[in-house]
């Protein structure tokens, strides 16, 4: 029988001596307590006390961290349609920019199912697509885009603007006709090209670099040559044109391979789709500025049977051409009504079974090889509207992120940014949603350093053939060192508690009488879980300005206080002044 090494047992020994020394402070002080106190009664004549409260103990191993992601695991999308209804034009907004700076460390990637529909044309302004609207105002719209382009190329360095009112207004007018066209085309599965000029790419590119992201650039797999072989054409001038510019690029080829048939009757096999991957990165490797770019891929849809069959013959060929695995995950479809839909354990665990499926496939070509959810939303078709950009959807996607740092997913890219559908970060006020704010303090809190966490406490006995799931997750991750306001050594962890009753958490074992500082995020308003704002240790989140973001402060709990998370929150606990090891390199 191997025997267990040092490290793990003296750690499952100070464990167990502190649940020991708790059990028995929780009796004695339940023994002294005042008479007056209310103790509800215990179910069954049990004994009231420790193991009559709802009391959860938990532990986390400070001696090593379980996995290190990427320094961008948090990372963003932005979908090609901003394009088409003309979004690209106000990415220099100063307000946009600071937005995503604040989260940045990340990659960007500008891809979805528009994606293989994308053409480039190398020149700097096409004639305008005029979307549906009166010629009147779309005439002096498209004026002062061409004003605010002249003002921006003036500008050296970052070209960042501040665009009136009224062209903001009408801007949102005009989109949401086109929107109108483009959910039309969603729904009748027929699409049309869309061009990006080499100015729609220099506005790209601007954005990204304001803002610290990391630009991975789409591109079109569906683009066929009459033998079904991939037609190169446009992506080499692309590649030219950004290698002129010096643009810092990382790619990708196509959207979601194993739903071509669906979407265009014709289908790429995986042998195709190799081929392709093989010859895109020898035309990389052709032009001198991008011989050493990174590329991603295959981009996968959910792992049913066509996605799995496709994957697995995409890693035989060509798993060793790509620098890290992508695919796709989206929870639900637009038929939920209810936010407490977002809320269901059995929706919430379906992840944890898709990350199985895509990692026995590709540990079985590649063992090691870098995993990335390259594309997740709550939902899928765009969202829910008055749902997806709710607290309610948070849910998801604090779930989202614990799951995949425990599974060992390199980065999730969060779908989108800004304007596509209803699973935005950002709306087109340029205001921050629910999911926004708890992916800025996640960002502030948490490291890429991953801990196991340990937990005990009363468990319900399961009924035969039912699975007990967990509505209280808790993640364990090391407090992010760009973060100075916490020392390196600090712990930051994340609870969601999907109860609808408060549920009291009790720090045992290394954790024991340590300070802590509280980030409660709650829905602000009556709205409850349908809220678009949220507080933060009972302060609402707003911007001050379009530069400066609200003080993020948090609520000390004093040493050896027991964190009580109310029904249905999420709230992240700095564990200061611990000196974890695992967090100290």
């Amino acid at each position: 029988m191997p025997k267990s090494s040092p490290r793990a047992s003296s750690w499952s020994s100070l464990w167990l001596a502190s649940l020991v020394i708790l059990v028995v402070q929780s009796a004695l002080s339940s023994s002294y307590s005042s008479s007056s106190t209310y103790q509800r009664p215990a179910a069954g004549g049990k004994r009231a006390g420790f193991m009559g409260r709802t009391l959860v103990l938990l532990d986390v191993n400070t001696r090593s961290p379980i996995r290190v992601l990427n320094n961008n695991f948090l990372s963003l999308q932005l979908d090609p349609s901003i394009i088409k209804d003309g979004w690209l034009d106000f990415l220099s907004s100063k307000r946009l920019v600071t937005l995503a700076r604040g989260l940045s460390p990340a990659f960007l990637r500008f891809g979805g199912k528009r994606t293989d529909f994308l053409q480039f044309n190398n020149q700097k302004n096409l004639a305008k697509f005029r979307g549906p609207g009166p010629d009147y105002y779309l005439k002096n719209y498209e004026d002062d885009i061409v004003r605010s382009d002249i003002a921006l190329d003036k500008q050296k360095g970052c070209k960042l603007a501040n665009h009136p009112d009224i062209m903001l207004e009408l801007q949102r007018e005009k989109a949401a006709s086109t929107q109108l066209v483009l959910l039309k085309e969603q729904l009748s599965n027929i699409y049309s090209n869309i061009t990006i000029t080499a100015r729609s790419l220099d506005k790209l590119y601007n954005f990204a670099d304001c803002a610290g992201l990391h630009l991975i650039l789409g591109l079109n797999a569906l683009h066929r040559n009459p033998d079904n072989s991939w037609n190169t054409s446009s992506t080499l001038s692309l590649l030219k044109y950004g290698a002129g510019k010096k643009y810092n690029i990382s790619w990708e080829l196509g959207n979601e391979p194993n739903a071509y048939r669906g979407m265009v009757g014709r289908a790429v096999n995986s042998t195709q789709l190799a081929q392709d991957y093989i010859r895109l990165r020898t035309l990389l490797q052709s032009v001198r500025y991008y011989h050493r770019a990174h590329l991603f891929g295959p981009n996968a849809g959910r792992p049913r049977k066509n996605a799995i069959l496709l994957l697995d013959g995409f890693m035989k060929n060509a798993g060793s051409v790509v620098d890290a695995v992508t695919w796709q995950h989206y929870y639900i479809d637009g038929r939920v009504k209810k936010g407490e839909d977002f809320l269901k354990t059995r929706l919430l665990d379906t992840l944890t079974e898709q990350i199985a499926k895509i990692s026995e496939v590709v540990n079985m070509h590649t063992p090691g090889k870098k995993v990335w959810l390259g594309g997740l939303g709550p939902a899928w078709s765009g969202g829910i509207n008055n749902l997806s950009e709710t607290y309610a959807a948070s849910f998801l996607w604090m779930n989202t992120l614990g799951v995949a740092a425990v599974q060992g997913i390199d980065v999730v890219l969060r779908q989108s940014f800004f304007d596509y559908g209803y699973t935005h970060l950002v709306d087109q006020h340029f205001n921050p949603l629910p999911d926004y704010w708890f992916s800025l303090v996640f960002k502030r809190l948490v490291g890429p350093r991953v801990l196991a966490v340990r937990v005990a406490g009363l468990q319900r006995k399961p009924q035969p053939g039912r699975v007990i799931r967990d509505k209280l997750r808790i993640y364990a991750h090391c407090t992010s060192y760009s973060n100075h306001n916490y020392v390196r050594g600090s712990i930051t962890i994340y609870i969601i508690n999907l109860h609808r009753s408060r549920k009291k958490i009790k720090l045992a074992g290394t954790l024991r009488n340590k300070t802590v500082h509280q980030y409660l995020l709650q829905p602000y308003g009556t709205e409850g879980l349908r809220a678009r704002h949220v507080q933060l240790n009972g302060e609402k989140l707003h911007m001050r300005d379009n530069e400066t973001f609200p003080e993020l402060k948090p609520k000390t709990l004093r040493a050896g206080r027991t964190i009580a998370m109310p029904p249905m929150t999420i709230g992240f606990y700095v564990i200061k002044n611990i000196n974890a090891y695992a967090c100290r390199r």
